[in-house]
C-alpha cells in the first residue's frame, strides 16, 4: 500500500493519480479500482485490504491492471458468517452478465469487490471507497448492465441488489402497495450525496 499523503480527499486524489499512473489501460475499471485502492489508502470505506478478492486474485489483478505498481498487501480476515450472503450477491450479479462476455471475468472481479462492500453499514458507493454514486452507477452499468437497467428507478444501489435477492426468493417484506406510497420511500429512493 502507498503512504498516505495528506489529508483526504487531497490525498485520495493525489493517491490515485499516482496509482492510475500505472494503469495497464486507464480503463473504466481501473479507474473505479485506484479509487477504491486510494480512498481505502487514506482510511474511507469498508473494504478489506485485498478488496475483497482473495489475496491471490488481488495480486493477479494487480499484475494484469497495474503492473509494476509497489504494492504491499496486508492480511485479510474474512467474516465466515457473512461468506453465503456474499455467495449470493455475487451470483445475483454474474446471473445477469452473458457467459460468452469477454469482459465476464472482469464482471466478476467486480462482483466479488461490490458484494464485500455490501457487508458495511454505509451507502455502497461510500462502503466501496468511491468518490460518489454516479462512480457506483459507472461501476454497474459497465459491468453489470442487464441488472443496472432494471433499476429503472434509481433506487439506491445496496438496497437494489437486496431487493433483487429477495425477489428472486419469492420474498416481499414491503407491505405498501407500490413504492410511491411507501413510508420509507425517500430511504430508498433520496439523495445520497
Amino acid at each position: 500500500m502507498l503512504a498516505p499523503l495528506r489529508r483526504p480527499p487531497v490525498a485520495r486524489d493525489l493517491i490515485h493519480a499516482r496509482i492510475m499512473a500505472y494503469a495497464a489501460r486507464g480503463g473504466v475499471n481501473e479507474d473505479l479500482m485506484a479509487k477504491m485502492m486510494a480512498s481505502r489508502t487514506v482510511g474511507m470505506g469498508v473494504l478489506p485490504p485485498d478488496l475483497g478478492l482473495g489475496r491471490l486474485r488481488f495480486q493477479s489483478v494487480l499484475v494484469c491492471r497495474f503492473p509494476r505498481l509497489p504494492w504491499i498487501l496486508e492480511d485479510v480476515a474474512d467474516d465466515p458468517a457473512r461468506l453465503p450472503e456474499r455467495e449470493d450477491l455475487i451470483g445475483l450479479m454474474l446471473r445477469h452478465v452473458d457467459e460468452a462476455e469477454p469482459s465476464r471475468e472482469n464482471a466478476a472481479d467486480m462482483a466479488a469487490i461490490v458484494a464485500a462492500a455490501c457487508m458495511g453499514s454505509d451507502h455502497l458507493w461510500e462502503d466501496l471507497g468511491l468518490w460518489s454514486r454516479a462512480d457506483l452507477s459507472r461501476l454497474m452499468n459497465h459491468n453489470f448492465p442487464a441488472l443496472a437497467a432494471k433499476n429503472d428507478r434509481d433506487m439506491k444501489w445496496k438496497k437494489f441488489l437486496y431487493k433483487q435477492l429477495c425477489l428472486e426468493e419469492g420474498i416481499y417484506v414491503c407491505r405498501a402497495p407500490s413504492c410511491e406510497v411507501c413510508k420509507d420511500y425517500d430511504r430508498c429512493f433520496g439523495s445520497e450525496e
